[in-house]
């Protein structure tokens, strides 16, 4: 399962040498945590997450066929560095 995730990603990204997948078991399921370089991920989501969709599809039936539950999740590194929001002081205090 782990080789059509990063198979699949390679595909689909500018640099695929930064396609990596990290499984574990997660509710019941096996997580796969797909990670590609920042500028990737839009890629790999797609418009409206329909690519991500569509691997997610793939990746159930391919599973459901092993009788095996799967999820997969886009590690987005972006989020991560943006500050977090600072906590704005009530007014008239």
């Amino acid at each position: 399962m782990e080789q059509l995730i990063i198979y699949l990603a390679r595909a689909l990204v500018d640099q695929p040498d930064q396609v990596s997948v990290r499984a574990s078991d997660a509710e019941g399921a096996r997580l796969f945590e797909l990670k590609v370089a920042p500028e990737d991920v839009g890629k790999v989501i797609g418009r409206d997450g329909r690519t991500v969709g569509a691997l997610r599809t793939l990746l159930g039936a391919a599973a459901q066929k092993q009788g095996q539950k799967v999820r997969l999740e886009i590690q987005d590194d972006r989020r991560q560095a943006s500050p977090p929001a600072s906590p704005s002081s009530p007014e008239g205090q």
